[in-house]
């Protein structure tokens, strides 16, 4: 089953499950009386937390509540929790009061440090100004810990993609990223197919329908959007539930490419770029809401200052993630640059198998950084390009959420499983491990010298 063939057959479950899901806009607003009793009778908390973003002096926890809510975290140095400090939900001026998603973040940290933290809500009763108060405080009695990443953090990294809401495969992925339990977790786009409600956001990465409620809580996660995190009235603003990457980041100049990251984990730079639409603005069905072109050559200007921050540049390994692959053998694949409207007489299909535009703006500066290998995902088929003398990066693409069959009533077929992709330094080399998620095996490694 090709990528195309799969999300046609998910097609039907994925609008059943819009349909039926609540019927609300990304606009978190405050209820009115009568919409108070949402969540009556459940717990106010109701996810364990995700760390997001993961960085040298600064963590993203997200937490999903079932009332309207003003969501914290207290966070240690030591286990026993003393000495601890709280940080609201919000920024200035005013805290986040909502009904949906705790979002906080706590800066100001120490690279590589390992940190303690519980989190907790106050649920507030809102009619009108004059008629509020708190109602009581929840607070999640489980002690959570993480650690922040810099030049002496493990360098140790994993990579999921294409997981497009598939309960079973991600639930597996999650499984095996808990037991290779690495310092952060790449989810290199697809984690949505179409999604236009809130809740369906939420149930994607906080209240997932598998067993391991917890598996963000003490690892973090990174997240380069695919093409389908872009698709619908809820994607159109994912920071609702995975927050933007922290704004003193970038400079004022980049602050719109809130999911580009460059983060330095112990020998390894990580590079994170987002491919946008696999469609051309031009192409009708996109109704001109997308302006990606602009975006990608927005994101060259970016990489090339990030390339040249000291504790990048510095790195002796450097690898680059995004969704669509940057480079295909197959001259008849669609290049995602087919004018006006992503078809001719030669290429196939009617959307981009990869993104030449991204690869013609980006890769010469990761080559002449001397990047050692780009991981993409999209075609939901493991791929492995290493490198020539005209192309000096690997690049390789991760499986699909497929396990090993189009159906309960085809047969198996080899080359559809999903993967997690495992990266760590041992013996000062880089080590790749592709791990296959459906034989329960691993299905290739590679290793990288240090780039000169």
């Amino acid at each position: 089953m090709n990528r195309r063939d799969f999300l046609k057959s998910t097609a039907l479950i994925a609008a059943t499950t819009t349909a039926s899901a609540v019927d609300k806009t990304v606009n978190i607003s405050i209820p009115e009386e009568e919409e108070i009793s949402k969540g009556k009778g459940l717990p106010l908390i109701a996810s364990s937390p995700m760390l997001q973003n993961y960085a040298e002096t600064s963590m993203g926890v997200a937490f999903a509540v079932n009332r309207l809510a003003n969501g914290f975290v207290d966070y240690s140095l030591s286990p026993d929790m003393s000495n601890s400090k709280r940080v609201m939900c919000g920024g200035f001026r005013v805290n986040d009061v909502n009904d949906e998603v705790m979002r906080i973040r706590l800066t100001g940290l120490k690279p590589a440090t390992k940190y303690y933290y519980q989190i907790g809500a106050h649920e507030i009763h809102y009619k009108h100004y004059r008629d509020k108060k708190v109602l009581g405080t929840e607070t999640d009695p489980k002690i959570y810990s993480f650690t922040t990443a810099g030049k002496k953090a493990k360098a140790h990294f994993c990579v999921i993609n294409d997981t497009h809401m598939r309960w079973e495969p991600l639930a597996y992925c999650l499984d095996k990223v808990a037991e290779l339990n690495p310092s952060c977790v790449i989810w290199n786009g697809d984690a949505n197919t179409n999604v236009d409600s809130v809740a369906e956001q939420k149930k994607i990465f906080l209240t997932p329908e598998i067993e391991r409620k917890d598996y963000a809580s003490n690892i973090p996660y990174m997240f380069t959007p695919g093409n389908h995190d872009d698709r619908g009235k809820a994607n159109w603003h994912m920071e609702r539930v995975f927050m933007f990457r922290q704004p003193e980041e970038r400079s004022s100049r980049d602050w719109d490419l809130g999911r580009n990251f460059a983060v330095r984990m112990g020998d390894i730079a990580l590079i994170g770029l987002d491919t946008a639409e696999d469609k051309v603005d031009s192409n009708p069905v996109l109704m001109g809401m997308f302006n990606s072109h602009a975006y990608r050559e927005a994101q060259k200007t970016w990489l090339a200052d990030a390339l040249k921050q000291p504790e990048i540049a510095s790195a002796p390994f450097l690898v680059a993630f995004c969704h669509i692959p940057l480079f295909d053998n197959r001259p008849e694949m669609n290049p995602g640059d087919i004018l006006p409207a992503d078809k001719d007489d030669f290429h196939k299909p009617s959307f981009a198998v990869w993104q030449r535009t991204c690869a013609q703006l980006w890769t010469p500066l990761l080559e002449k950084a001397g990047c050692q290998l780009i991981i993409t995902a999209h075609t939901h088929i493991f791929r492995y390009d290493p490198p020539t003398k005209d192309r000096k990066w690997a690049h390789l693409v991760g499986g699909g959420p497929n396990m090993g069959r189009f159906s309960s009533k085809k047969a198996t077929k080899p080359d559809l499983f999903p993967t997690v992709i495992e990266g760590k330094i041992e013996n000062k080399l880089l080590k790749i491990t592709v791990h296959n998620i459906f034989s329960k095996s691993v299905e290739a490694e590679y290793t990288y010298k240090p780039r000169k």
